[in-house]
């Protein structure tokens, strides 16, 4: 499967028209299942599939950890997109309690939930630390951009990136969708290191609820983005003591709560 599609385009500039070859982002449906359940069908940008579906998994609150899935199989050929979560031997999920009634779109994470209440998943209070300082925080678009491999080519997708304490990038995952990518992150370091402990979400678009929900449900303490942070994922800061970081420019940022995690300017 490749993130990249190819396609002719009749580029105006100023006045003057010529036909040149784009490359596009991909952007097609993949389906999990639990057992023989379909559970949720998302919009996402083919690539790191059994990553997405076990970061999903765990930031919707399917499983408590990653030693609750035994693999992600996929259900006929791998290009059909649909993927099976087997969870391990002794555990067991009702799949009626997370299936999403409708399909979700790359645009909106939370869109199809049964209920308002399915969002609110367990989030436990944030870890403390890491020490974040100014430096830090603003060397952070760079570093993303610098991993944004397919946004280079395309201009039409979103990155997530995860630091430790020291700033240095564990893993970065890009998707057509800024919850996708962040739960392709997250789904790919639980692989290895779980809990995550002391670490840094960045990402390259706003800071909306459920992208806080989701680092909130990982353990990740610290969420900061290139756009403004939403009411809602304030407030979800606030109440379990995440720093929540918008506007993250070359020259400043917005620290919307949590500014206690900082030990220097």
């Amino acid at each position: 499967m490749t993130s990249i599609r190819q396609r002719r385009v009749h580029r105006h500039d100023t006045g003057r028209v010529t036909i040149e070859d784009d490359a596009l982002v991909a952007e097609e449906p993949v389906e999990f299942r639990l057992g023989d359940t379909p559970i949720a069908v998302l919009m996402r940008t083919p690539g790191h599939d059994a990553d997405l579906a076990r970061g999903f998994a765990l930031t919707e609150g399917i499983v408590l950890g990653p030693d609750e899935i035994a693999d992600v199989v996929p259900v006929g050929p791998e290009a059909e997109g649909r993927y099976r979560v087997v969870l391990a031997d002794g555990v067991a999920v009702d799949p009626e309690q997370f299936r999403r009634n409708l399909y979700t779109t790359s645009s909106c994470g939370v869109c199809g939930k049964a209920s308002i209440d399915a969002v609110m998943v367990a989030a436990r209070p944030a870890p403390p630390g890491p020490p974040l300082t100014e430096v830090l925080i603003l060397g952070l678009p760079a570093l993303l951009a610098e991993e944004q491999t397919v946004f280079a080519q395309t201009g039409g997708l979103h990155g997530a990136a995860i630091f430790d304490e020291r700033g240095e990038l564990l893993v970065v995952r890009e998707d057509v969708g800024r919850h996708n990518a962040v739960d392709k992150a997250i789904g790919a370091l639980a692989s290895t290191r779980w809990p995550i402990g002391p670490s840094l979400l960045m990402i390259s678009g706003r800071v909306g609820f459920e992208i806080a929900q989701k680092a909130a449900v990982a353990g990740i303490p610290v969420v900061a983005g290139v756009s403004a942070a939403s009411a809602l994922a304030v407030e979800l800061g606030e109440e379990i003591g995440m720093t929540i970081i918008g506007f993250v420019r070359s020259d400043g940022f917005n620290v919307y709560c949590g500014e206690d995690r900082f030990v220097s300017r």
